[in-house]
């Protein structure tokens, strides 16, 4: 197998576009820079490194596994993704990275404050990732009380052990492990890989998958707070990992996952927002934040104050 080789011109894009700061602001764990510099330095724009993923087929858009590599080169002038891949990963990308968004009008539908504004100069262009549903959750179940860099890690792990191998140029790549792979492994082999008590949750979310006793491309055109509880279905997945999945995955940008860093951000920005319970609290900053692209916002704060902007 061998790559064909393509670029993508950045300037015919509505909004600047980051790709480091896309891919390493927490919302996927399911690239990985060939250089092994993920989540090692968080540059105010840009850099040159390539990350690469094995994406599975993707209804409407690819027909089967494609291995990918991409960086971003060129200056304000002349910036382009260049790429590498086992198919053309224009299609594939421009789902992937979500390169077809408006990122102009998006963020000018939020509202106008302080913080977001701070949070926008400075990971201007970074959009919102499409990731596969099940690796999504997968990863986001991996997720509680862990740092990026370690969430991270536990999916290579998953990939590199359980993943299918694909050799592209005499270099070899792994997929992330299908739900029949998953399921098939053992408590203890989960935790083999550092998963600790998660072990369990990801096991029996695979189990559920492969078995076809769920899924979660089914919460996908539900009405967005149906589709959240839809996906607590799966073992180990509460309302928080639930919005995570709806806006890395689905398109629901409108979600705003309340992790510790939004949480921080409602106690010193928007204490009005804070109303008890997860479903009230997530109502407000939602509202609070645009409602329709609050997604968005919630991306660019979670990034800007895990990178110390505050």
């Amino acid at each position: 197998m061998e790559f064909e080789t393509g670029a993508i011109s950045l300037s015919n894009l509505d909004g600047a576009f980051d790709l480091q700061a896309t891919l390493e602001s927490g919302q996927s764990y399911l690239w990985d820079r060939a250089d092994g510099g993920m989540y090692e330095s968080m540059s105010v724009h840009g850099g040159d490194a390539w990350y690469e993923t094995v994406v599975p087929p993707i209804p409407g858009v690819s027909e089967e596994s494609t291995v990918i590599r991409v960086r971003q080169t060129g200056d304000a002038r002349e910036e382009r993704l260049e790429w590498e891949a086992t198919a053309d990963a224009v299609p594939i990308l421009t789902h992937l990275l979500r390169l077809d968004d408006d990122l102009d009008e998006i963020l000018d539908a939020t509202p106008d404050d302080p913080l977001l504004e701070r949070a926008y100069d400075a990971y201007e262009g970074m959009r919102l990732v499409r990731d596969p549903a099940f690796p999504c959750l997968v990863s986001f179940i991996c997720s509680a009380q862990m740092r990026v860099s370690r969430i991270h890690g536990m999916q290579m792990r998953l990939a590199r052990e359980y993943g299918e191998t694909v050799v592209v140029d005499g270099e070899t790549f792994h997929a992330f492990p299908t739900p029949e792979r998953l399921a098939a492994r053992t408590e203890a082999e989960l935790r083999d890989l550092s998963l600790g008590y998660r072990a369990p949750y990801v096991q029996r979310t695979a189990e559920m998958v492969a078995d076809g006793e769920a899924h979660p491309d089914e919460a996908a055109g539900l009405p967005y707070e149906e589709a959240r509880e839809s996906l607590t279905r799966f073992v180990g997945v509460g309302d928080k990992v639930s919005d995570c999945v709806l806006l890395f995955s689905l398109g629901y940008l409108e979600a705003v996952p309340l992790d510790t860093w939004i949480r921080s951000a409602i106690a010193d920005h928007y204490p009005d927002c804070e109303k008890g319970s997860y479903a009230d609290t997530s109502r407000a900053i939602r509202e609070r934040l645009g409602g329709t692209y609050a997604g968005y916002a919630q991306t660019y704060l979670f990034y800007y104050l895990r990178a110390g902007g505050e």
